[in-house]
């Protein structure tokens, strides 16, 4: 068996801190791997990208999730006791509830709450001198997703609720401040959730069957027993937490439109559905998750490598999608480029690969791209606006990242009324 490359230095922290998404790619680069091992707080860890890496690394007989997440980061994104962290039959059984959520006739409600909020935020725009789409967009979806997961959102918390979101999507990867803010708003919401899966279950508060906040009131574990109001909630939060992160999507799909505008005519043409083209070329092409963490339930050989049992390995997803082995001059925007692709589970992966059912890989993908085809289409055909000078810069340092400025626009005009 051959050693898997080692990266030459003690541990790489703070090389995974400077370098952020591109941290995993740039030491392949420079060993001339698509794999090697490494130190992260002192634990050895395993790094790979590529689709064949993408194919062992959701083989759910030798990878297993539990234990793969930092502490810091179940405190903060994920939540303890949720889906993430389940493997097995335990797993499939919990995943089956938010499947169950994505069907095309909800999928298509959820698209058209986002639409419709949209529409009421922008004739608000018109009167401001300046907007940040980001900060406006996370409250859309804030409130379109609780209103369609049935959370009732009363109108003075959607602030509030729409930050403590943001928050815990914000401080995944965070020191300092940012961290203890995303601690604090993890327990506010959970809090919350909580109290509103116990009023349901209690009778206190009728909600729509087909709503998540109903699937997960009545929802069981794989033995049967009622989920506790406080796992309930965390998955609960699981709909909404990662809805409201859409809004750096949508943020990256304006700037996608401001940097092509040549793109512009054929969206508003949409021919061969040239608009879910452009969404899957912005999500490949931005930074959304950087990698996935999973460990190894036992020892076992690939590629003429021995991975060790328990040994934590990180799949690089950002890094995956711009590998010049996939994909024709990656580091170009071209939506056109997904015409001819075949559809692949392990080459395409900005939210995870392998099987939705079965695989770690977001059960919200699904209501990603249906909330970014609709909103894409307001965007061009039913707003005008102009983008001022600002700092549009994308720091991948920064995990997660954004353009710098959050991307402001002016002299917004709504060209239809609804």
């Amino acid at each position: 068996m051959a050693n898997i490359p080692a990266e030459p230095v003690i541990d790489s922290t703070l090389g995974l801190l400077f370098d952020g998404y591109e941290f995993i790619s740039k030491r392949c680069d420079r060993m001339h791997t698509d794999i090697f091992q490494t130190r992260l707080r002192l634990e050895k860890a395993i790094c790979m990208r590529g689709k064949e890496a993408a194919e062992v690394f959701y083989d759910t007989e030798k990878f297993s999730r539990k234990n793969a997440a930092p502490q810091r980061m179940q405190k903060t994104l994920l939540g303890e006791g949720g889906v993430q962290g389940l493997d097995g039959e335990a797993h499939r059984q919990r995943k089956q509830i938010f499947m169950g959520l994505m069907t095309p006739e909800r999928l298509q409600q959820m698209g058209d709450l986002v639409v419709h909020h949209c529409h009421e935020y922008a004739w608000q725009w018109e009167r401001q001198e300046q907007v940040v789409l980001f900060d406006q967009v996370n409250e859309v979806l804030c409130l379109a997703v609780c209103a369609w997961s049935g959370v009732p959102l009363a109108e003075g918390d959607v602030a509030q609720r729409t930050l403590e979101m943001a928050a815990l999507i914000d401080s995944a990867s965070a020191l300092g401040f940012r961290y203890l803010q995303g601690v604090q708003a993890r327990k506010r919401l959970e809090a919350w959730l909580a109290g509103l899966i116990e009023d349901i279950r209690a009778g206190r508060l009728q909600v729509p069957e087909n709503t998540a906040a109903a699937a997960f009131a009545h929802s069981h574990d794989a033995n049967g027993t009622p989920l506790s109001p406080a796992i309930a909630a965390v998955d609960l939060l699981n709909v909404l937490r990662p809805t409201v992160a859409i809004g750096r999507y949508i943020v990256f799909a304006a700037l996608a439109l401001h940097q092509h505008p040549e793109c512009r005519q054929k969206l508003q043409a949409d021919e061969a559905d040239y608009t879910t083209l452009f969404t899957q070329e912005v999500r490949r092409f931005y930074p959304f998750f950087p990698f996935a963490a999973a460990r190894t339930r036992h020892a076992f050989d690939w590629q003429d490598y021995r991975f060790p049992q328990e040994t934590l390995v990180l799949l690089d997803l950002y890094g995956t999608n711009h590998d010049s082995d996939l994909w024709n001059k990656p580091e170009e925007f071209w939506p056109e480029r997904f015409t001819h692709w075949d559809g692949s589970a392990f080459d395409f992966i900005p939210q995870g690969g392998g099987d939705h059912y079965k695989n770690h890989r977001c059960a919200g993908e699904w209501l990603t791209i249906q909330v970014m085809n609709q909103v894409l289409g307001f965007l061009v055909n039913e707003l005008e606006y102009d983008v001022p000078p600002q700092d549009l810069q994308v720091k991948l340092s920064r995990m997660p990242t954004l353009p710098e400025s959050g991307f402001v626009i002016s002299n917004v005009r709504v060209k239809t009324q609804v």
